[in-house]
């Protein structure tokens, strides 16, 4: 029996995730100058970053919800600029407010899935790109020193990529059995949004 989409993007997620256990066993990857190593870290970046966790299935399960086009530009300009963001992170470039634009993200996109609100594809791109380049500003500046870079940005755009289709996975699937789990979980990423925020 075939598996459903999404058990078989979490099951590559804590395959990929598990790579750094994997790079310690062997002598020589003192996680500084092994590429391997780099890239698990960037991969792990965001699955265990709550914030960017819920952020990234949350754009995904809104892309469903849109629809059309959307399903993948939304993704797409979530990645685009996301990549954009953390070359100007890497460059200390020191901007305002990052860490609350990252927590009003979960927050508009939660309650954006909550209401299912479908806003015209264009400002759904603005929305969408604004909020990455937050993100990815962060992920740029939290870039070890002693890390290859771009080993280690691959890293976590590739589980960017993975955390949106899990996000459209779930969006499908709540589309064809109950919008209920769709409200819920919107209800939930905005309610862990509106805590960072005020926290």
């Amino acid at each position: 029996m075939k598996r459903p989409l999404a058990a078989r993007v979490f099951k590559m997620i804590a395959v990929l995730a598990a790579l750094p256990a994997i790079a310690s066993a062997h002598p020589g990857h003192d996680g500084g100058h092994d590429l391997t190593w780099d890239f698990a870290g960037g991969f792990q970046h965001p699955i265990f970053g709550l914030d960017h966790l819920l952020a990234m299935i949350a754009v995904g399960v809104w892309a469903m919800q849109i629809g059309g086009r959307g399903r993948w530009l939304i993704p797409a300009t979530f990645v685009g600029v996301m990549t954009l963001g953390a070359a100007i992170g890497t460059q200390g470039v020191a901007f305002p407010a990052v860490e609350q634009m990252i927590a009003a993200s979960l927050l508009v996109f939660g309650l954006m899935i909550a209401m299912a609100k479908r806003l015209p594809i264009y400002a759904g791109l603005g929305l969408t790109a604004l909020f990455a380049l937050f993100h990815g500003i962060a992920h740029g500046a939290e870039i070890p020193a002693n890390s290859n870079g771009l080993s280690y940005g691959l890293g976590f755009v590739i589980a960017t990529v993975a955390l949106h289709s899990v996000g459209l996975a779930l969006g499908k699937l709540s589309a064809s059995q109950s919008s209920w789990f769709a409200k819920a979980a919107g209800a939930g990423v905005a309610t862990v949004g509106a805590v960072m925020l005020v926290a």
